[in-house]
């Protein structure tokens, strides 16, 4: 199982806003931090917007901030969210399916079985956890 990029952004961002909860930080900032294009990174910033997670303030002080309390941000919604395609195996989607031994293959419901464990660990998470294992990563946001 591998995260697109654009989700690991969201969730990159998500992290340093919440560990700045006081501040408003730039996309430039956080494009600087990880060495990542603006250009991506705004598109992500869009859609967490619209999503109503992050909100933005206009202006030469502007900047992205939490619109939810970490403990509110749940780790799996998001990823579930952000990722286009869950589908890790081609019999898992019926439409396009081609493999022959689909029907009388067990190898299905294993990984089924590993994907929502998968699933279910990242539910038990919400952005509050992720901080509060995480000891070194606030002062990493400095």
């Amino acid at each position: 199982m591998r995260l697109t990029l654009y989700t690991d952004y969201a969730l990159r961002i998500l992290m340093m806003l919440a560990a700045r909860p006081a501040a408003l930080t730039t996309v430039s900032e956080i494009a600087a931090f990880y060495a990542i294009s603006e250009n991506h990174l705004m598109k992500i910033v869009r859609r967490l917007r619209k999503d109503g997670v992050i909100e933005t303030v206009r202006g030469r002080k502007g900047g992205l901030r939490l619109a939810l309390k970490p403990a509110e941000i749940n780790i799996g919604q998001i990823v579930r969210n952000y990722e286009d395609d869950m589908r890790i195996v081609e019999c898992f989607d019926a439409e396009t399916n081609t493999c022959p031994i689909a029907g009388a293959c067990a190898l299905t419901k294993t990984i089924g079985e590993a994907l929502g464990a998968f699933q279910a660990t990242l539910d038990r998470k919400t952005l509050a956890d992720v901080l509060a294992e995480s000891p070194k990563l606030n002062r990493n946001f400095g």
